[in-house]
């Protein structure tokens, strides 16, 4: 995702925000009202002027009396139904005094009388409230969308724009833009699925750095919206924003179903609900009201810590430099012993040979041992069913114990692994080479025979799906960690794609092969499938499709093209995975698709992604947080592998939480690949599978836990 790469003059400008004088605080109480004539006219004593009257009467108390401070009604008298008056109260949410909410809506509506005269269909905005009537039925609420007719272009209420904007330069409008975008998209989340008091609002502050000010920001909806049409109803204005935003300094958009005000000033009541870009809450003073002590102050402190820091650092490295000799000299007196006792136990298999030359390749430049079957069997109980972790497609796994007391994991291909030799090498030759936090180490391997091992470091907590597709072990994860993990396997999946030394396509990453250690954190295992690709590659193409049923890409299973796209789409379906604690595929039906993909889409598409969220993280206080991350999975999980974005698209998309000049919505996914797949039930009870698309391919797959080899011919 492109970040607005500023102009030195643009950012010469941006830091002369803190010294711009404050001129909001002198602003005039805003006002806007419509009158529409379109709607017919009525005359003083007639039936409509009655039923109006008796609406402007009792909507301003109904409302204050309200706990969610709204009020709709229609009034119809003895009359005909064409004389009925409908009507919509609403006081911003954030207001504690139900006197002064029904003082604001009293005043709009005698003012609506005095400045509109006979027109059926009138709107007043003000700071504290918004009211309508009309003779046409507006309160109706369709599938179809929320009529929040009138909108009024509120952008231009503040006369000073920030210094830093320039209406000529592109890049100037896309930055500013965004940060508005930014408050506004964090606003929305929240005032459609999280508000309390039933008032669907939210409030929010925003903070990016001290070179930019603090932006303050109000969204609201009526309450008598569903989150999907408050959502929606969000979605709308947040296009009329892009269109409208001209560089305010403030500014609003009012609409009688849904608005948004932003400002540099806190100008609700109470602490907001959405804070960005803040971790120890907004400060009550600006940044100039500190002086100029202070920040002397705080150089000398900064100064000292570093040069306290650079001190311990240097100490520290030095100790670890010695302590890594020493280890270094132990292991090669080890391997000098133990090499001997592997050669005179092999049975001159050239394929063993070929492990160890690749060993021997490996082993000068990481941490990693070969070791004696004895050991192994020894740390393992003789590969006792105590010690059995699991199995997989290469073989069994046992927690063993070193006798220097390390914990590890043992691997241990079959002898009918259909893998073999071939994944084993390849699992060396990769992970060997590979250093980052998420991903799992590999600290060394057996060829002895015809055994064949790898031994991992030992994860206490073995693999997600342990958690997310179980109802007792579920709960253990909450949001928090469930988002930590999602990040962890994204920055591990990035440095595969692009930062390590060869770039590797994974082809096999699903939640049983990502390991969790003590704290939760997560490391992405199983590379004996794993592809080195050259630095100019894109795209490559195999006859031997490897990979897990309801993980691979389509265009992967299909024809066997890969790249870093059909990680990308696997990550995508975990994603969804981790957030809704369901299995993509297998023995699972949702709704009447086929798997969970073409199910979270639906439900996307209908508004109603937040019925995705695992029940069993229960009262959740981030859902903002949770449906960016469904929106991000559909995004890796579209059909087209050139419309799914790279992983730094997607590290960039789930950080975009804290703030900074990013994108503020992310684009709309197309749908996933056999959307138009449906299962339906016959009379006699059984279920088939219906489609409406062009063409079908069948093969035999595995359940989702196992991996699946195919051979296709003919490529």
């Amino acid at each position: 995702m492109a970040v607005p790469v500023l102009s030195p003059c643009l950012l010469f400008l941006l830091l002369q925000l803190l010294s711009a004088p404050p001129s909001h605080r002198a602003a005039a109480e805003y006002a806007e009202y419509t009158c529409n004539g379109t709607t017919g006219n009525f005359t003083s004593g007639s039936a409509f002027a009655a039923n109006l009257d008796r609406l402007i009467a009792e909507l301003p108390g109904n409302a204050s009396a309200s706990p969610s401070l709204f009020a709709s009604t229609s009034v119809t008298g003895s009359a005909s139904n064409t004389d009925t008056a409908y009507g919509l109260a609403l006081c911003r949410g954030d207001m504690t005094d139900a006197r002064a909410c029904r003082a604001c809506l009293a005043d709009a509506f005698a003012q609506l009388r005095r400045l509109c005269g006979g027109d059926r269909d009138a709107t007043f905005y003000a700071d504290l409230c918004t009211a309508r009537y009309s003779g046409g039925d507006f309160l109706r609420l369709t599938a179809d969308g929320v009529d929040n007719s009138p909108v009024v272009n509120g952008m231009d209420a503040n006369a000073s724009t920030y210094p830093g904007w320039d209406p000529g330069n592109a890049t100037s409008r896309s930055f500013f833009l965004s940060l508005v975008g930014t408050l506004f998209g964090e606003m929305s989340m929240y005032g459609a699925y999280n508000s309390s008091r039933g008032r669907r609002l939210a409030t929010a502050v925003m903070f990016i750095n001290a070179g930019l000010p603090t932006v303050y920001g109000l969204a609201q909806c009526t309450p008598d919206l569903a989150p999907a049409q408050c959502w929606h109803c969000f979605q709308g204005l947040g296009e009329l924003n892009r269109q409208w935003y001209d560089g305010r300094e403030g500014g609003r958009i009012s609409g009688v179903r849904c608005g948004f005000r932003y400002e540099g000033y806190q100008f609700y009541q109470g602490t907001p609900d959405v804070r960005i870009g803040l971790h120890g809450g907004p400060s009550s003073s600006s940044p100039e009201d500190n002086g100029t002590d202070a920040s002397n102050h705080k150089k000398v402190v900064v100064i000292a810590l570093v040069v306290s820091i650079a001190l311990v650092c240097g100490l520290l490295v030095a100790g670890l430099l010695l302590v890594r000799a020493q280890r270094k000299r132990a292991r090669m007196d080890k391997r000098k012993t133990r090499l001997p006792t592997t050669q005179t136990h092999s049975r001159n298999s050239s394929k063993a040979e070929e492990a160890l030359k690749l060993w021997r390749i490996e082993e000068s430049s990481s941490e990693f041992t070969l070791y004696d079957f004895a050991e192994l069997a020894a740390a393992t109980g003789d590969f006792s069913d105590e010690n059995l972790l699991g199995k997989g497609g290469f073989g069994p796994v046992y927690k063993g114990k070193l006798a220097d007391g390390a914990e590890i994991a043992v691997k241990r291909l079959a002898a009918q692994s259909g893998q073999g030799l071939e994944e084993f090498k390849n699992e060396i030759q990769l992970i060997a080479k590979l250093q980052h936090t998420n991903l799992v180490r590999l600290v060394g391997c057996c060829v002895q025979g015809e055994e064949k091992m790898l031994v991992y470091e030992y994860m206490p907590n073995c693999s997600l799906d342990g958690f997310i597709f179980d109802q007792q072990r579920g709960p253990l994860l909450d949001w928090e960690k469930r988002l930590r993990i999602i990040e962890g396997i994204a920055q591990g999946l990035l440095y595969l794609h692009k930062h390590s030394r060869v770039r590797i396509i994974h082809r096999d990453l699903k939640a049983s092969n990502i390991l969790l250690d003590k704290d939760l954190n997560p490391k992405i295992s199983d590379f004996g499938m794993a592809r080195i690709f050259g630095s100019n590659m894109t795209e490559a193409n195999t006859n031997r499709v490897v990979g897990t049923y309801g993980y691979m890409a389509p265009e992967y299973a299909s024809e066997g093209i890969f790249s870093v796209k059909s990680d990308v789409y696997s990550f995508g379906v975990l994603l969804l995975e981790i957030v809704s604690g369901k299995r993509n595929s297998g023995h699972h039906q949702y709704s009447d698709f086929i798997n969970l993909l073409g199910y979270a889409w639906q439900l996307w598409r209908e508004g109603r992604s937040f019925e995705l969220i695992d029940p069993t993280l229960g009262e959740c206080s981030d859902v903002a947080a949770i449906m960016r991350c469904v929106k991000v999975a559909l995004l890796c999980v579209q059909d087209s592998a050139t419309d799914r974005p790279t992983m730094a698209d997607v590290t960039a998309m789930l950080a975009s939480r804290d703030g900074g000049a990013v994108a503020a919505s992310l684009p709309d996914p197309r749908r996933p690949p056999h959307f138009s797949l449906r299962v339906s039930s016959s009379d006699d009870g059984s279920s088939e599978v219906r489609t409406r698309s062009h063409g079908t391919a069948s093969a035999s797959c595995s359940a989702n836990d196992l991996t699946i080899t195919t051979i296709q011919e003919g490529r």
